[in-house]
């Protein structure tokens, strides 16, 4: 799965939320100042490059729709951040995570309470 720019990941987020939208919509849910919409579509038409977004044919427009799901990019994404910056450890990465944020026993215990909650 190939990876995405910051402006990708940025209308991805929007995409995933909304679970389809056309491009005005996408504008729409941005902070200003708001993207133009050239740049917004271009985007899109990347996104649906690489393999992320689909689209059904809506009068003269197109509704866009996610077809890589959140968790799967997330799960490759941090992948790619464990085995690029700890070695494809991620007892190095938590470590890493609660020597820098200065977490508490109790904070880890809860983060440890969630990954083993059954989805």
């Amino acid at each position: 799965m190939k990876q995405l720019t910051k402006a990708e990941e940025d209308i991805m987020q929007i995409l995933w939320r909304l679970k389809n939208a056309n491009v005005k919509m996408l504008i729409e849910e941005f902070p200003d100042p708001k993207p133009a919409y050239n740049t917004v579509s271009t985007i899109i038409r990347i996104l649906e490059g690489k393999g992320f977004v689909g689209y059904e044919k809506e009068g003269r427009g197109h509704i866009y729709f996610p077809i890589v799901n959140k968790s799967e990019y997330s799960n490759q994404s941090l992948n790619k951040l464990v085995d690029n910056y700890f070695q494809g450890s991620f007892k190095s990465m938590v470590s890493f995570f609660m020597k820098k944020n200065d977490m508490s026993i109790e904070e880890l215990e809860s983060v440890l309470n969630e990954v083993n909650k059954k989805d």
